[in-house]
């Protein structure tokens, strides 16, 4: 970033063109010029109604500073910025009309049930449509020859890490989920090499444990595969593939069902990348299961 105030780039045309370039410069901004960019990113329907003051209050910094910031993304000024901001927040209009709060929803006529399967649907459709394909086919690869899979998630992603660990085990061989629960996990993290794979996944609140593991599986020179909510996560920083998932819910519960999604479509992906291993581990599995009579039979 340049301190003069001069365009750096061209403007970005769109909002999610201002979050991957601001993403990919918050790591080198100062301090102040990274807490503008946070803001921005985590929080783009506030700043659309915030003038130049309200956003450098709410970031803590000056108003040259947020002016600069704008003008180093192309803008020229404050203005432009806002209004890429504004941009996103009428492209979500339509949601934000059909789906009042919970406390309207007797009022509406509509059962929680209706608007979380459509907030769910919308989920879905958006966090799939932000997928790159380059990066996607770079992820399936990475899953599918890495020497050893490793995932990890706490909290309330625990279970989608667990079930990404489990599809992938039907697949592949040397598939591990770090869980930590026992305080285990440097012990765990311990076995991660270059060669590898790591998987984190993490939305708001970004559990400490996750960001921690990820980022040492980085340092060891492992691939870095985040899944994630927002560009202003701090997986970006230690990922080489991030895929945004959309978490939207209809009540203080923020929605997993756009996680559990994508997991489930990477897994599938691996397995049909490599079709061969994939089904004799499966025909592995299905003896080891009839021979331990497993399932109930009728």
């Amino acid at each position: 970033m340049t301190d003069d105030g001069a365009h750096a780039c061209e403007a970005p045309a769109t909002f999610e063109e201002l979050a991957d370039v601001l993403s990919r410069r918050l790591a080198s901004m100062s301090r102040a010029q990274k807490a503008v960019g946070q803001r921005i990113l985590s929080d783009p329907e506030g700043v659309a109604f915030m003038t130049v003051t309200e956003l450098a209050q709410s970031a803590g910094v000056n108003e040259a500073t947020v002016v600069r910031v704008a003008r180093s993304l192309g803008f020229d000024g404050y203005p432009g910025l806002v209004k890429l901001c504004r941009v996103r927040l009428q492209s979500q209009a339509q949601l934000i009309r059909r789906f009042s709060s919970l406390e309207s929803l007797d009022d509406a006529g509509r059962s929680l049930l209706e608007v979380s399967a459509q907030f769910d649907q919308a989920n879905i459709a958006r966090s799939m449509a932000r997928i790159d394909e380059p990066d996607w086919e770079r992820a399936v690869a990475a899953l599918a020859e890495s020497l050893r899979v490793h995932i990890v998630g706490m909290r309330k992603c625990a279970p989608v890490a667990g079930l990404l660990g489990y599809l992938l085990d039907l697949v592949r061989d040397d598939v591990r989920v770090l869980h930590g629960a026992d305080g285990s996990l440097t012990d765990q993290l311990r076995d991660i090499r270059a060669g590898d794979c790591v998987v984190a996944v993490s939305i708001q609140r970004y559990a400490r444990a996750t960001v921690e593991a990820f980022s040492w599986a980085a340092a060891q020179g492992a691939s870095t595969i985040a899944l994630t909510d927002n560009p202003s996560s701090p997986l970006t920083h230690h990922a080489q593939t991030v895929f945004y998932v959309e978490t939207t819910g209809a009540s203080v519960m923020r929605s997993v069902t756009a996680l559990v999604t994508v997991v489930q479509t990477l897994a599938a992906a691996t397995a049909a990348s490599q079709s061969r291993q994939s089904r004799r581990s499966l025909e592995t599995r299905e003896q080891l299961l009839e021979s331990f009579d497993v399932y109930h039979s009728e």
